[in-house]
């Protein structure tokens, strides 16, 4: 049998965690890692998947903020891939440092890193509370965008819709701009007044979209 595909959409052969390709993730698993619920596609070898709970402390946090990370521990010893509505995936890899990311775009992380459920710095209840995931440690964080994202240095004032918002610096602070006057004008959502500013020295990285219909009903 011919076919481009077998040219062009074999496995790689990278160890640890990598891109298959722009919208899959391949991990070769020898222990274990956490991924999102419902993201393996495929796997080979001796795999098993089991429901991640957040512990008491993240657990309370989630049933209060509505935080999107639901959990699976991936363990045992094979090729896992993974992959969330053809979204773009893209890796971070931490270096003994911390980033703060949307719990809605976390697809996979390696299981060295602590991790928790963090509320941003500057949001009160008015927005929603907006909590997200902050990361820490050394290793690979793997995030799916909707979308092609944009990396922005926030070296000037940076404003974000909070739901295009995929990940940035701890380092930066963080409060709410709202503009109710200008609500029903601006960015992509339906009338929201409030974006996420980001002031300091650092970076922010933004999806092409609030994420689709799908992944805001999932939370």
């Amino acid at each position: 049998m011919r076919s481009e595909l077998f040219n062009q959409a074999q496995e790689n052969d990278l160890p640890g965690m990598s891109l298959q390709n722009p919208r899959m993730l391949r991990v070769v698993c020898d222990g274990e890692f956490y991924a999102r619920k419902g993201a393996m596609v495929a796997y080979q070898g001796d795999i098993d998947f089991a429901h991640q709970g957040s512990g008491l402390g993240r657990f309370t946090k989630k049933m209060l903020t509505g935080e999107g990370l639901p959990l699976m521990r991936v363990f045992g010893k094979g090729t896992v891939f993974l992959a969330r509505d053809a979204w773009e995936i893209h890796i971070l890899d931490l270096e003994d440092e911390s980033i703060t990311v949307n719990g809605n775009n976390v697809l996979a992380f390696e299981a060295g890193l602590e991790w928790d459920i963090h509320r941003v710095r500057g949001m009160g209840i008015i927005a929603g509370g907006l909590f997200n995931t902050v990361f820490r440690g050394r290793g690979r964080v793997a995030v799916a965008c909707h979308g092609t994202p944009v990396l922005l240095n926030a070296d000037q004032m940076t404003f974000v819709d909070t739901k295009a918002a995929v990940a940035w610096s701890t380092s930066l602070t963080t409060s709410l701009r709202s503009t109710v006057k200008a609500g029903a004008l601006i960015g992509r959502g339906s009338g929201e007044a409030f974006q996420l500013a980001l002031e300091g020295r650092g970076f922010v990285l933004v999806q092409a979209s609030e994420g689709g219909v799908r992944a805001m009903q999932q939370g």
